[in-house]
């Protein structure tokens, strides 16, 4: 929304006429050259009435008064009265603290019994902006006057800083006595800022300005105290990633399951730990989840186990059973001899007995989903071919009608109605052969689609940072 033109320069010239106006009232107002604070009060001295020859006169004290006065700054209009011991002050000063301080000098010259203060403070921006430009125009003398000892100072402040930066860019001993780069950034870093308060420390010396060193490093304390607590998750997550670099509990290629989240590991930065997982999508962790939480490492250890279960009937001979499936087991090229494989009865089901087979594969060698999944086929196969069933679960159905008659209850059952063409039992069918298994199927067919997306992430030019080291045993 825009102004009308003729509105926005009325208004301007509105604003700076009332500006004008006040300006003009203000240095016009009979009090702008002696606005004061007039307060009259009589203050008693602590010293003792002195009476007789050797007490000061009046004109005494009011001369000792004065010339007391006339070494001071800001008291040349303030006139002193004195009538037996009493004295009365008038005129102006420029504040309320050089009216305290008259009070104060006073109090201490003998012979004065008690003070009538009439003093009053000036209002007068004249008398209150010169003393102000006076001091303003004193301390810029002394900065002039001092400007060499600053730039000495400087100058030792530059060399060392400059010193450490050479030290710690140009040298390679922190990559030498570092666990692996990023650490060495991090000793650099602490390097540099040791050698910059080392510069701020020379320079407040030579300015003999040491005392200021406390105040700055508490000033630096309270804002570093303030910004912990506000980026409290940034600084967490960045301590974290040092812990995790310096344990490496896992390395780059590395299938992990960290808080429920299952995929290869990509790289690990100062805020995250990326993972791929294995329908190929992105999951960055931060590095303090990471740190605290539960890490399972499935290729740690080259050697896993998987595991299935197989039920039979209840009537079947469940140790022949047993029996059958571990031979089928053992007969396969990628199920390991040791540890051998393992065969158990593990529950009672409302139909069947429920087996448990287990056995151990490489899995840097064979693709562990599909070793399982060829493991059950296998075994599943041999059962059959043995003539054991693999029974579906039994429902039992209940009717309350009883009028329905035999052959009602069959067909509700899910049969069908007895004739004299129908047989009592069908006749088996031969089972065909095995077909030989697609490539897709393969156990010993690795898919590296995980780790190729994992290395794509690493090689990206906008993700350099990487904080593992593919060289350094896991912890």
């Amino acid at each position: 929304m825009t102004s009308h033109p003729l509105r926005e320069s009325l208004s301007n010239g509105l604003f700076r006429w009332l500006f004008a106006g006040l300006f003009l009232l203000l240095w016009s107002f009979p009090g702008s050259e002696s606005l004061a604070q007039t307060v009259s009060e009589t203050e008693q001295t602590d010293a003792a009435i002195e009476v007789g020859e050797g007490a000061p006169t009046d004109s005494e004290i009011g001369a000792r008064i004065t010339r007391l006065l006339a070494q001071f700054d800001g008291y040349g209009s303030v006139t002193v009265d004195v009538n037996e011991g009493v004295v009365r002050l008038t005129g102006q000063v420029v504040d309320g603290a050089a009216r305290d301080q008259l009070r104060t000098l006073i109090n201490r010259v003998d012979g004065v019994v008690a003070i009538e203060n009439e003093v009053e403070v000036s209002g007068s921006l004249e008398e209150r902006l010169v003393p102000a430009a006076e001091r303003i125009i004193e301390r810029t003398e002394s900065l002039r006057a001092n400007a060499p000892i600053f730039l000495v100072a400087l100058m030792a402040f530059l060399l060392v800083a400059v010193l450490g930066w050479l030290l710690t860019t140009r040298i390679g001993i922190w990559s030498a006595i570092a666990p692996n780069q990023f650490i060495g950034n991090v000793y650099r870093a602490i390097a540099r800022i040791a050698f910059i308060l080392l510069g701020v420390v020379l320079a407040l010396d030579i300015l003999n300005a040491t005392a200021l060193l406390g105040a700055v490093l508490g000033a630096a304390g309270v804002v570093g105290l303030a910004l912990g607590f506000a980026v409290r998750d940034t600084v967490e997550n960045f301590i974290a990633s040092i812990l995790l670099s310096l344990r490496q509990p896992f390395r780059p290629n590395d299938f992990v399951d960290i808080q429920g989240d299952i995929g290869t590991v990509a790289r690990l930065t100062s805020r995250a730990t990326i993972l791929i997982s294995p329908e190929g999508n992105h999951i960055r962790i931060p590095n303090a989840t990471v740190y605290k939480g539960r890490i399972v490492n499935f290729t740690r250890d080259p050697q896993r186990r998987f595991e299935f279960d197989l039920g039979v009937d209840a009537d079947a001979d469940q140790a022949a059973a047993l029996t059958i499936v571990v031979d089928a087991l053992e007969s396969l090229d990628f199920v390991l001899t040791d540890p051998e494989v393992g065969a158990w009865i593990k529950e009672v089901g409302d139909s069947n007995v429920l087996l448990t087979f287990t056995g151990w594969v490489n899995q840097h060698e064979v693709s562990f989903p599909k070793a399982r999944g060829e493991a059950i086929r296998v075994a599943k196969r041999a059962l059959e071919d043995a003539g054991f069933g693999l029974p579906e679960p039994i429902y039992r159905v209940r009717l309350d009608d009883s009028q329905m008659s035999n052959n009602q209850l069959s067909l509700a059952a899910g049969g069908k109605k007895p004739t004299d063409d129908t047989p009592t039992q069908a006749t088996p069918t031969p089972r065909p052969a095995d077909e030989p298994l697609p490539p897709a199927a393969d156990p010993t067919r690795k898919e590296d689609a995980g780790q190729d997306a994992a290395e794509r992430e690493r090689r990206s030019d906008e993700n350099d940072e990487n904080l593992l080291d593919s060289s350094e045993k896991s912890e």
